[in-house]
């Protein structure tokens, strides 16, 4: 199911918020819980139950692991951490010992494999056999696996609750918590990469159980933007895309470097837009979500530049691979490499395609240049650092849209190809505008030229939306309003978010 839906906004999401806050109202805590969990799990399965089946034995698997690893009972309950050795005795075999035995690690590492293995086969396996074909000329046939939606997200953050248990900071959590943690709808398919502290600890707060007109009115807004980035922003974007990888061949520089930008500003706005998205309904539900989103396109450096980009993704690479790798603590070439490590890591977590492969190892070159050129970097004029960063980052993308690395190449080459200088009529028909007034649409390059002139003003210029300090008044309730409504006339057509398909 997807947020930009009539199904979603008219059906599923009232229904959640009438159900969840109604079981809260009668005293049945563990109720609302337990509907807000079954809700996610239907939100998850829409249109293949089967994912439902796979997202629920992972969750088990993963809650027996971290039920070893912490010596909690398998309901939930807490053992007594302060037990002696005759008591522990009596509590089952298995105890970790403090800080992790020898067992322990082998448990955890037995979890973080398994989970690593499901995400193999379910997002990497049809990869591997394409790959293996071509390196032994053979022409092996296997059934084509179907990816769950959100398979990533959740294994990552499986590996971190594991991690954490090892670590023995997850023992007071009782089932159904862990449970909601895992499944819970508002980014159970794109993230953010949730960690337990940040979450399921809101559940337990009194405050958070009743409805309050300014969470929901707040969260609603969110909303609101969230929509209309990713329905009337990124769609209008989207169809240059879609023409200018179709017609790599016949595209001139104009045409080449129109379209780079329009994915640019593509995928800004429909992350930036899930992310707004996500983050209001979760705080229509008076629970909230970490950053995802800061305004990525104002960096100063590559380095700055994954500090706003998917900022979870980033934490998650650098707490649980990077600092266990030896972070920076191990001289200058084995920091070098721990770099590359992690952004080989992003880019294969992004998809199974040498494409995405190659801007990984881009931008870990590009942290690893920064680092060489140290304070020589940092000397550089601020709108120097910007231009180059923008630049490289623009770069970086065309491979991640790109189908080949081959077709990625040709497209820089065709940028650089300054013998034809018009720009094809075909890019600007491209742009979707009958929703628009007829002056629009009768001066088209006009109006292209003004929506990418706004677009740079806004990934530039515009706060986030948790920065923004809300006041509820008539202005922001007419805003929100206009938003939406023109949002849900536009809702006919729209594709799926980019990040889906992670």
């Amino acid at each position: 199911m997807q947020f930009n839906s009539y199904l979603f906004l008219f059906l599923f999401l009232p229904l959640t918020l009438a159900g969840y806050f109604g079981l809260y109202r009668l005293g049945r805590g563990r109720g609302a819980r337990l509907f807000l969990t079954a809700a996610s799990l239907i939100f998850f399965g829409y249109g293949n139950p089967w994912y439902v089946v796979l997202l629920a034995a992972s969750a088990l698997f993963n809650w027996w692991v971290s039920v070893r690893l912490t010596g909690r009972t398998i309901t939930g309950i807490p053992r007594r951490a302060d037990a002696g050795p005759a008591e522990r005795a009596d509590l089952g075999a298995g105890w970790p010992k403090p800080g992790g035995g020898g067992l322990s690690r082998g448990l955890l590492a037995f979890g973080i494999l398994v989970n690593l293995g499901l995400l193999f086969y379910y997002k990497y396996f049809n990869f591997f056999i394409d790959n293996l074909n071509l390196v032994l000329k053979q022409d092996w046939v296997f059934s084509q696996v179907l990816l769950p939606a959100g398979i990533s997200f959740f294994t990552f953050q499986q590996i971190a609750w594991l991690v954490d248990s090892y670590r023995q900071e997850t023992g007071e959590y009782g089932f159904l918590d862990y449970l909601l943690f895992t499944v819970y709808f508002p980014k159970i398919s794109m993230g953010p990469i949730l960690l337990h502290g940040e979450f399921i600890p809101l559940l337990q707060e009194e405050k958070r159980r009743r409805p309050d007109p300014e969470y929901m009115a707040q969260g609603l807004m969110m909303l609101a933007v969230g929509l209309f980035k990713k329905v009337i922003l990124a769609e209008f974007f989207g169809g240059a895309v879609t023409w200018g990888y179709d017609n790599v061949a016949s595209l001139s520089a104009p045409d080449a470097f129109c379209v780079m930008l329009a994915y640019t500003f593509q995928l800004y706005f429909d992350f930036s837009g899930y992310c707004d998205m996500a983050g209001g309904i979760s705080r229509m539900l008076h629970l909230e979500l970490p950053q995802n989103f800061d305004s990525p396109y104002k960096a100063l450096s590559p380095v700055d530049f994954w500090k706003r980009w998917h900022m979870t993704l980033t934490r998650f690479l650098r707490t649980y691979i990077y600092f266990p790798l030896g972070g920076s603590r191990r001289g200058t070439a084995r920091t070098y490499i721990n770099i590359m490590v992690i952004f080989l890591v992003s880019g294969i977590w992004h998809g199974a395609a040498w494409t995405f492969i190659f801007w990984g190892l881009l931008h870990g070159l590009a942290q690893c240049a920064q680092r060489a050129l140290g304070s020589f970097w940092k000397g550089l004029h601020p709108a120097f650092q910007w231009m180059c960063t923008f630049l490289f980052v623009n770069v970086g993308w065309v491979f991640f849209r790109a189908e080949t690395i081959g077709q990625g190449v040709e497209f820089l080459k065709k940028m650089g190809n300054f013998s034809n200088m018009q720009l094809n009529p075909g890019f600007i028909e491209s742009f979707s505008m009958v929703e628009l007034p007829s002056i629009f649409q009768d001066h088209r390059i006009m109006t292209v030229a003004l929506a990418y002139a706004a677009a740079l003003c806004l990934v530039m210029n515009a706060r986030n939306m948790d920065e923004r300090v809300f006041r509820p008044n008539i202005r922001s309730a007419v805003g929100t309003a206009v938003l939406f409504v023109w949002s849900v006339l536009s809702l006919s057509g729209i594709s799926t978010f980019i990040y889906f398909q992670f």
